[in-house]
C-alpha cells in the first residue's frame, strides 16, 4: 500500500515556526514530525510515500534531496574528476514522491490531484502533523473485513478543562480534572481508503473532511477503527512542546523502531 500524507497547509496556529517552514517540517527531537510519521509507517513495512505539498513545499523537496547525502558515508573525488563514491548507505529504503498540490487547495483537492500517483489500489492516508501508536495491521484488517470505502482511526479527544458536578445551585459535589469523555470520539486520521473515494471529491475547493466523508458516511461506507492508545496532533506551539518533552524522556509511544 502507498502512504499518502497531507502536508500542504499553512499551519497558522503553531505560531512563528510555520512562517519559515511548512508545519510537517517542524522538528521534534531534531527531526521533522513528517519524518516521525514516515518512520512509523515504515516500521510496519510501508515505504512508498506520496507527500501532498503546498505551502513552502520546496522545503520538503530540499529536505529529501539532502537526506540521502546526510545519511551516507561518501567520498568526493576531485582528483580523478568530479565523482563521488558511496561507502555505506544508512538511509531507509523509502520511495518518496513530493507533489506541489497548490498553495490554497483544500485537503480533498490535494488528494484528487494525486490520483495518477495513487493508482487503482487501496492506500493509507494521514495528516502530516500527528503521531500515534495505532496498530496499522489491525486497522487494515478491520477495513478489509467491513468492506468500507474509508476506515478512519477514531480517538477520544484530550480534554482541555476540568469538569464540575453540582449539588444544588452553587455547591460542588465533585471536581474531575480533565476527564476523558467516553462517549466522544474524533477523527484522528490514519485512514485506509479505497481508490474510488477520489471520485467523491469535486475539485480544489473541497475539504476531504466535508462533502466526501459526509457522503460516504451517509452511504454507510465510512467506518471507524477505535484506538484507545496514544494520539497527539501538533496543532499549537504547546502541542509541539509537549511532544518534545515526551521524546526527550526516551519513551515516545510512536517510536516503535530501533
Amino acid at each position: 500500500m502507498k502512504v499518502v500524507i497531507f502536508a500542504g497547509g499553512f499551519g497558522t496556529r503553531i505560531g512563528e515556526e510555520s512562517v519559515f517552514k511548512p508545519k510537517p517540517m517542524i522538528e521534534i527531537g531534531g527531526k521533522p514530525i513528517l519524518w516521525h510519521i514516515m518512520k512509523y509507517y515504515y516500521s510496519f513495512g510501508y515505504n512508498d510515500f506520496i507527500i501532498l505539498g503546498g505551502y513552502k513545499q520546496e522545503i520538503i523537496k530540499q529536505y529529501f534531496e539532502d537526506y540521502f547525502l546526510a545519511n551516507c558515508d561518501i567520498t568526493f573525488n576531485y582528483i580523478d574528476g568530479n565523482v563521488f563514491e558511496i561507502h555505506r548507505n544508512h538511509c531507509e529504503k523509502w520511495n518518496v514522491t513530493v507533489l506541489d498540490t497548490g498553495l490554497n487547495t483544500m485537503t480533498g483537492g490535494r488528494l484528487k490531484r494525486a490520483r495518477d500517483y495513487i493508482g487503482n489500489e487501496p492506500f493509507l492516508l494521514t495528516y502530516g502533523d500527528g503521531v500515534s501508536n495505532v496498530d496499522l495491521n489491525a486497522l487494515i484488517k478491520q477495513h478489509k473485513e467491513t468492506e468500507a470505502l474509508v476506515t478512519l482511526t477514531a480517538c477520544q479527544p484530550e480534554p482541555r478543562f476540568g469538569v464540575l458536578e453540582f449539588d444544588g445551585d452553587t455547591k460542588i459535589a465533585s471536581f474531575k480534572e480533565k476527564p476523558v469523555c467516553s462517549d466522544q470520539w474524533v477523527n484522528a486520521g490514519f485512514f485506509v481508503c479505497e481508490p474510488e473515494v477520489i471520485d467523491y471529491i469535486e475539485g480544489d475547493t473541497i475539504p476531504w473532511e466535508s462533502t466526501p466523508l459526509q457522503t460516504i458516511a451517509k452511504e454507510g461506507k465510512l467506518h471507524a477503527y477505535k484506538h484507545n492508545g496514544f494520539w497527539k496532533p501538533m496543532d499549537t506551539l504547546k502541542d509541539k512542546t509537549t511532544l518534545e518533552a515526551i521524546w526527550e524522556k526516551g519513551n515516545a509511544p510512536w517510536k516503535v523502531w530501533n
